[in-house]
């Protein structure tokens, strides 16, 4: 019996995030040990707008948002991407097809926050974007920063995003998918569909699929 639930475990971690009613996603573990080096990642990192409709696999996903801004120090808390004052202001949400996710790091899961489909809004006139499977959406709640004005509090949510991001590409880089990072996006509309608060900023989207063969 035992072997049976497992084998049927195996087989739900490595599907496709598919359609569905929005629930939490609860993610596989990291896999420290999966790419190339980080030079080679870097020699390979490229921005590229054509993506591949093919769902992204539970693993991927998995590892893509913890590469982003998981938590690599349970004992402290701290992340893989640096923040000001460690702050860790900036949150991932994932934009699939069904639905709108928040990553929680804590709990390495996925929270639903609305259903539906948005990357069109992401997308606007560049159409291929809304055709990429996944895009992270990197918010910057700035009520975060225990100090400094307004103004320096989105200058480093700026560099808090970007270092994100650079995670998110040497990921993209090292595994042969294809992205880009935009800042191009209908932010007022974004910001109502996933009911932000004043203290909340849309930084960056990261559009992100398999290569298009």
């Amino acid at each position: 019996m035992i072997k049976i639930i497992v084998y049927t475990l195996l087989i739900v971690l490595t599907v496709p995030v598919s359609a569905q009613n929005p629930q939490t996603i609860i993610l596989h573990p990291p896999d420290t040990d999966r790419g190339v080096s980080v030079m080679t990642a870097l020699s390979q990192r490229a921005s590229v707008r054509e993506f591949d409709t093919t769902g992204i696999h539970h693993r991927d996903l998995s590892d893509l948002v913890w590469a982003a801004n998981g938590i690599n120090r349970p004992d402290e808390g701290k992340r893989t991407a640096a923040s000001a004052l460690n702050a860790q202001d900036i949150d991932v949400y994932v934009v699939l097809k069904h639905a709108v996710y928040l990553y929680n790091a804590h709990q390495h899961h996925l929270e639903p926050v609305v259903e539906g489909d948005h990357r069109e809004v992401i997308a606007g006139r560049q159409e291929s974007v809304a055709e990429a499977p996944l895009i992270l959406l990197l918010v910057s709640d700035i009520s975060r920063f225990t100090r400094g004005d307004e103004s320096q509090k989105l200058e480093w949510a700026a560099i808090n995003a970007g270092i994100v991001a650079q995670n998110v590409l040497l990921f993209c880089a090292s595994e042969g998918f294809a992205t880009v990072p935009r800042s191009f996006m209908d932010k007022q509309k974004l910001r109502d569909i996933l009911m932000l608060k004043d203290s909340q900023h849309i930084m960056l989207n990261i559009p992100m699929s398999y290569m298009k063969e």
